[in-house]
């Protein structure tokens, strides 16, 4: 089977939370989950999906068979180990779409049924959570194509001098090497483009209209100062949708407290659509103390954003 597909084991259905699902001959997927299921509702976790790769893992440790939908995942799977997909990523054919929204989840200890039998359950860390983009029949034997999102971020450095070569950029690259550190560490998939361009507002704004809905990260280096080269700020903030001033105050007063030239920055960021924005001061040192932070908040944005209720 290819890597990149599904196929369907099972589809099970429950009419009480906490309780086995029953396998059935189909699932009907709408807007709320799962016809009929007890956990389907207008929330993030409308449907849940467990491997067999799973299954065949703890079977071994329960010291027998489990059965489908024993651990109350609505869609048994066979083909990849789907608990290392990522939020946003999505499985699909040609009549439905299902969108990723959650990896694990906490367990309800007795209230769970196979948790009372053998002490323990695989779903907290290898099950999880979709909800439906597109409805419509899934069966037995049914295959999904996967479709891994792939975070695409642009990195901007402002510099005359760097633009014409006088010397080297070194802070969009450590931009890079921070943000691909937070992709690999929650497993997402995900693509870098780096350009660096002179302290020109007409130049800045042709680059952040033209991204669109392309990007799903911006992050600009330098001019953020208050010389009158330093416009970058003067240039985004009319284009944000939404600002965020929280995580930049916080960085200026952690940071200024120590080294007061630190709350001189006007950095922001915000929202423009889909797009989130960041606007970091030019130095290197700046760059890592600023992405030190700001990474610790962004898969949390990245949920809001795209309204999975995960708190």
């Amino acid at each position: 089977m290819n890597s990149k597909t599904i196929k369907i084991l099972s589809t099970n259905i429950s009419v009480e939370k906490g309780t086995v699902k029953k396998p059935v001959d189909v699932i009907e997927l709408c807007g709320i989950g799962v016809e009929g299921d007890a956990h389907s509702g207008t929330w993030h976790r409308q449907v849940s999906m467990l491997g067999i790769e799973s299954f065949n893992k703890f079977s071994k440790q329960a010291g027998r068979e489990i059965k489908y939908g024993e651990f109350a995942e609505n869609i048994t799977t066979e083909g990849l180990e789907i608990f290392k997909t990522a939020p946003l990523d999505r499985f699909s054919n040609k009549d439905i779409e299902l969108e990723v929204t959650q990896i694990g989840k906490e367990c309800h200890g007795d209230s769970c049924a196979i948790f009372r039998e053998v002490g323990n359950c695989v779903m907290p860390k290898e099950g999880i959570f979709v909800r439906v983009i597109r409805g419509g029949q899934l069966k037995k034997g049914d295959v999904l194509e996967y479709h891994p999102h792939i975070f695409k971020t642009l990195i901007i450095t402002l510099s005359d001098r760097a633009s014409i070569g006088e010397y080297e950029d070194r802070s969009g690259p450590k931009v890079k090497e921070a943000i691909t550190t937070f992709f690999e560490m929650n497993n997402f998939h995900f693509s870098i483009k780096n350009v660096i361009i002179p302290d020109d507002a007409q130049k800045l704004e042709k680059l952040i209209t033209d991204a669109g809905l392309e990007y799903d990260f911006i992050f600009t280096t330098g001019g953020t100062g208050i010389g009158p080269r330093d416009i970058t700020v003067d240039v985004i903030q009319p284009l944000l949708d939404k600002e965020i001033p929280g995580i930049m105050d916080m960085i200026r007063m952690k940071y200024g407290m120590k080294k007061p030239n630190a709350l001189i920055s006007r950095s922001i960021a915000g929202v423009v659509d889909e797009t989130m924005i960041f606007t970091l001061p030019g130095s290197v040192r700046a760059v890592n103390e600023y992405m030190s932070e700001i990474t610790q908040v962004l898969r949390h944005l990245v949920l809001m954003l795209h309204s999975i209720d995960a708190h």
